[in-house]
């Protein structure tokens, strides 16, 4: 019961984003092509949340991923699609602009 309190509550170990980066991660944005061409984090690559299933091959097992969107909502079914196709390091890194401060990528 305590753990799931802790669960519920967000006293789960934080994330950090800059070690991932340092580990090689790929950040997937799963906004649109038009929402990605008027701003995105250097080096994310865009893959919309409807087309993620059908881009699989373009993602590696092996290397962890960020997922990242405008809110957190879209990148949080991402992460759920990526870990239901195996993909076993996934982590919902939220608004992508939130996430670029996380990171220091300017």
């Amino acid at each position: 019961m305590i753990q799931f309190i802790k669960n519920l509550f967000g006293s789960a170990p934080k994330v950090d984003y800059r070690e991932l980066m340092k580990n090689g991660a790929t950040i997937i944005d799963v906004r649109t092509k038009g929402e990605y061409q008027g701003g995105h984090i250097r080096g994310s690559v865009n893959i919309p949340l409807d087309s993620i299933s059908n881009n699989l091959s373009k993602l590696s097992k092996d290397k962890p991923i960020i997922t990242c969107c405008a809110s957190g909502m879209r990148s949080s079914s991402a992460k759920s699609i990526l870990k239901s196709k195996g993909f076993t390091e996934v982590f919902n890194g939220g608004g992508w602009m939130s996430l670029q401060n996380k990171i220091n990528i300017k």
